[in-house]
């Protein structure tokens, strides 16, 4: 190793992540050295705020709130901002400086990835993003480089650590949501925002960057349908573990044959998932990523999706590779050719729904159901009369019935649901969740 070679490492962001990168850059200096064949140098780390309390404790001298100078001069730049701006700015600055760049900035990528890798491509450098997506858990390098070669058909999984630890709590302690909540709050595991969880929108950032890559074409956060777990109550829990299925906020990708021509669906939802399947197992704030290759097959990737110490595991992952180019010497390796896939609307994917309802308990509904399911094309697989609420006559008055379909259009199963809410017969749609999985 040439003991003269020094790479200037610019860190852009002290939070939890940040702080742990600037930590292992200090404590790891000689490993890293080792590994790479040049000694990575902290140049200094950009902050908000000088005095803010930091998880590690950090030389005072490496801070700066000046993070444009920081970038001048720097080899490789780690962005862990988070945002819009002016973490986008600052990254095209320091491409275009030439300087290899580092980030897990899922919704900047989500959001503005198309315009980051032209830029990189045109100067011929490199922008790695592993910790964007399910923090430890290997998945951007698979996609970008070992399955290149191969036709993902599909992905699917949890990608959120934090609305799986409060499905997780509601299901194994039957707590209700809004105590699961609370729990996850004091873990510090919901956003400053929590409906960037709860709501599906970081799931939704993470689905479009995997998109992207899989499909080798441009998905952005305006592509993916998204729906959060609002609306999952520890009812709905209940009736899902009493047919067998679990909850889990899945992220689904995958590629559309038709017809007229191919297209990529892209979707975040609470869906159900038989209580046998590997997916029902994650538990916690664990993350898990089903990839289905045409060739490769069924792969499964495990383990934890937050944390700042996991998360700086990836992104010290991605500094050790950019520093070894710098080494090597070329171009960066730009993203793959673009196939620019159209992005189907929901309504064109196939499949199942289970409906819970609270229906007249009185002669002919069922009839009545089965033949608003009927006109909309949509067969019934079973029907399930979990409850029957009695008046004070101790007269039947309403049931609560659970519907199960076959694989059908969203479409018409959409429809299917809309003519049930304006059903005379029908007093309340209960919950509607999609069967994932099988």
């Amino acid at each position: 190793m040439n003991e003269q070679r020094r790479l200037r490492v610019a860190l852009l962001g002290a939070g939890s992540v940040g702080s742990q990168v600037a930590s292992m850059l200090l404590e790891h200096a000689d490993a890293l050295a080792e590994r790479t064949g040049a000694r990575l140098e902290l140049a200094g780390i950009a902050v908000r705020n000088l005095d803010a309390p930091r998880d590690v404790d950090l030389p005072r001298e490496l801070l700066t709130t000046d993070a444009e100078s920081l970038i001048v001069g720097a080899d490789i730049v780690i962005e862990l901002m988070g945002g819009i701006e002016p973490a986008r700015s600052y990254i095209l600055t320091a491409l275009r400086a030439g300087a290899d760049v580092v980030t897990g900035n899922k919704a900047l990528l989500a959001e503005h990835g198309a315009e980051i890798y032209d830029v990189a491509d045109q100067v011929g450098a490199s922008v790695s993003y592993e910790a964007a997506v399910a923090a430890a858990i290997p998945i951007i390098r698979p996609l970008k480089d070992s399955l290149a070669g191969d036709r993902v058909e599909r992905i699917f999984g949890i990608l959120n650590g934090s609305t799986n630890y409060i499905l997780d709590k509601m299901d194994r302690e039957q707590l209700p949501a809004e105590e699961a909540q609370q729990l996850a709050t004091d873990l510090g595991y919901l956003e400053a925002d929590p409906t960037l969880d709860l709501g599906g929108y970081d799931a939704a950032h993470k689905a479009a960057i995997l998109a992207s890559l899989a499909f080798h074409t441009k998905v952005s956060l305006d592509d993916v349908h998204r729906e959060g777990i609002e609306l999952v109550t520890a009812d709905v829990i209940e009736g899902a573990r009493s047919a067998g299925y679990v909850v889990k906020l899945l992220a689904v990708c995958e590629r559309l044959t038709e017809p007229e021509g191919e297209s990529v669906s892209v979707r975040v939802y609470p869906a159900l998932i038989d209580r046998e399947h590997p997916m029902a197992s994650v538990h916690g704030g664990n993350n898990a990523v089903f990839v289905e290759a045409a060739a490769a097959g069924p792969l499964m990737f495990y383990g934890a999706g937050a944390g700042g110490r996991e998360t700086a595991s990836a992104v010290m992952g991605d500094v050790v590779s950019a520093a070894r180019r710098h080494i090597a010497g070329g171009i960066g390796v730009g993203e793959s050719p673009r196939l620019s896939l159209p992005v189907a609307p929901v309504g064109r994917i196939l499949t199942r729904y289970q409906v819970r309802l609270e229906v007249s308990d009185a002669p002919g509904v069922l009839q009545e159901i089965a033949g608003i399911f009927n006109d909309e094309g949509v067969s019934v697989a079973t029907v399930d009369q979990s409850q029957v609420e009695e008046g004070e006559d101790g007269a039947r008055r309403r049931a609560v019935i659970v519907l199960a379909t076959h694989r059908a259009r969203e479409s018409a199963l959409q429809a299917t649901v809309d003519r049930l809410r304006a059903s005379d017969v029908v007093s309340h749609v209960v919950s509607v969740l999609r069967v994932e999985g099988e």
